[in-house]
């Protein structure tokens, strides 16, 4: 794993671990597999993000730990809603309290407004976390390479799918590209251009990484994704998924801000 122990991504999974204590006192794993069992049915996050171009994952974010409170006018219902009708093909959708001011009940807010399949957004370090997630309604769920081990990353990646859910896993860099290959062709991968030490974001991360990917492989961009120049630069190196939350959250608009970026995505 990335030496992640003095960076913000340290703290959160230092968190995490009291987090995940508290969490098995208030539902057993046999609870939570029966919440999950009668959840609403899942909706498919990878068909979804495969169905438009550009493909886009919109992020409902209220802060974060590097900006504070990015939205104070935060509705995750209303802002699901514009998003569906601006075009985007998924949702994320923050669950992090302590860092990110989110929410478990964010999930369902959102999901039950619209159509869209929703990414749980957090740093789960257990299958308990995953299995959470599906009774939460999500549909997809986020592994970080950076902060898990490969027998995390197998075992969780593995609970998901027994669970119908999606799996998003995400690398920053060559290392962590190499170890996520390893894990099933069903996961998508995520590359997230903001560098984890100096939080300095390098669109040209995404552009390294995806050369050393089958064309066959479904690659999202994240983070630093701001201008319509920024996409079409992702888009002539064919990559066509993206997922953007931070410019998006900042405006009165979300929907009028997605389509400024990225203007009405077809379906194909």
């Amino acid at each position: 794993m990335t030496d992640i122990a003095n960076t913000i991504l340290g703290k959160i999974i230092a968190r995490k671990h009291e987090e995940f204590a508290l969490r098995l006192k208030q539902y057993s794993l046999k609870d939570l597999e029966e919440l999950a069992r009668i959840a609403s049915p899942v909706r498919g996050f990878a068909t979804a993000l495969q169905a438009k171009r550009p493909s886009v994952i919109a992020e409902i974010k209220k802060a974060s730990p590097s900006k504070g409170v990015i939205r104070e006018n935060f509705n995750p219902a209303e802002i699901a809603q514009q998003y569906e009708h601006a075009g985007a093909a998924c949702l994320s959708v923050l669950t992090d309290v302590d860092f990110f001011q989110g929410a478990d009940e964010n999930i369902a807010l959102a999901r039950n407004n619209c159509a869209l399949p929703a990414l749980r957004k957090d740093f789960l370090i257990d299958p308990y976390g995953v299995i959470e997630a599906r009774a939460l309604q999500a549909d997809c769920i986020l592994l970080i390479v950076a902060c898990l081990s490969d027998q995390q990353l197998e075992e969780m990646s593995h609970t998901a799918f027994e669970h119908n859910l999606d799996v998003l896993v995400e690398v920053h860099d060559e290392h962590e590209l190499e170890r996520a290959m390893r894990l099933s062709e069903r996961c998508i991968l995520g590359v997230n251009n903001r560098n984890l030490k100096t939080f300095e974001v390098d669109l040209n991360t995404s552009l390294r990484l995806k050369k050393q990917l089958p064309s066959s492989r479904l690659l999202v961009t994240e983070s630093g994704i701001a201008t319509p120049d920024d996409v079409h630069m992702m888009q002539q190196h064919d990559i066509h998924a993206f997922l953007v939350g931070e410019s998006f959250m900042k405006q009165p608009r979300p929907d009028h801000a997605f389509s400024a970026l990225f203007g009405q995505p077809e379906t194909i």
